[in-house]
Parts: structure tokens; C-alpha cells; sequence
């Protein structure tokens, strides 16, 4: 079965850190490109961060310095390890394989960060 199954998000006061997990199953992600997106209520759709088949990753202006994404091949599963959290990144997190298109998506996990 091709799933995509995301974990690890809660709330965090302002400046604290959560790390979310993407497992993926019925694909290798050292095929896809690969993306995290967040969705704010309210709000569209914004890419947050990516990396390519090979490994090569880029990152939203709004989170560049802050968040870190990786990947376990072995584990097929993707990361995202959110530092320095701020209100503002509040949202539904999804990992979805592909960069400007996604062919497939999680359920996603909330992120609330709030004193």
C-alpha cells in the first residue's frame, strides 16, 4: 500500500523545537522528491521545505536557518526537525512526495506553538 503517515507534532511554547516524522511505504524516497507543507487556518498552502532524489535540499524563506529537513533511507521516512518555533508556525503539517506538484500526500499532524 502507498501511504504517507506523518507523526510528532503538539504544542510547543514560542522558541521550543519538535521534529516530525513522514513514513513512507510502497515507494523508496531515494525516488521522489519530496516536500513538507503547512496549511494555517485561513490560510493556502505553503511549502515549507524540500529535497530532491539525491538529496539536495531547499527551504521556504520563513523557515530558512530555523528548520532542517532529512531523510533515513533505510527507515524510509522523512524528517523535519523545527527549531526556534514561533507562533506564526501554527499550521497542519503535511509531507507530500514531489516539489512544485505532489502525486500524493499525508494525512498530515497539527503543530501549535503558543505560550
Amino acid at each position: 500500500q502507498v501511504q504517507l503517515v506523518e507523526s510528532g507534532g503538539g504544542l510547543v511554547q514560542p522558541g521550543g523545537s519538535l521534529r516530525l516524522s513522514c513514513a513512507a511505504s510502497g515507494f523508496s524516497l531515494s525516488s521522489y522528491s519530496m516536500s513538507w507543507v503547512r496549511q494555517a487556518p485561513g490560510k493556502g498552502r505553503e511549502w515549507v521545505s524540500g529535497i530532491n532524489y539525491i538529496g539536495v535540499r531547499d527551504y521556504a524563506d520563513s523557515v530558512k536557518g530555523r528548520f532542517t529537513i532529512s531523510r533515513d533511507i533505510a527507515k524510509n521516512t522523512l524528517y523535519l526537525q523545527m527549531n526556534s518555533l514561533k507562533p506564526e508556525d501554527t499550521a497542519l503539517y503535511y509531507c507530500a512526495r514531489g516539489r512544485a506538484t505532489y502525486s500524493m500526500r499525508g494525512q498530515g499532524t497539527q503543530v501549535t506553538v503558543s505560550s
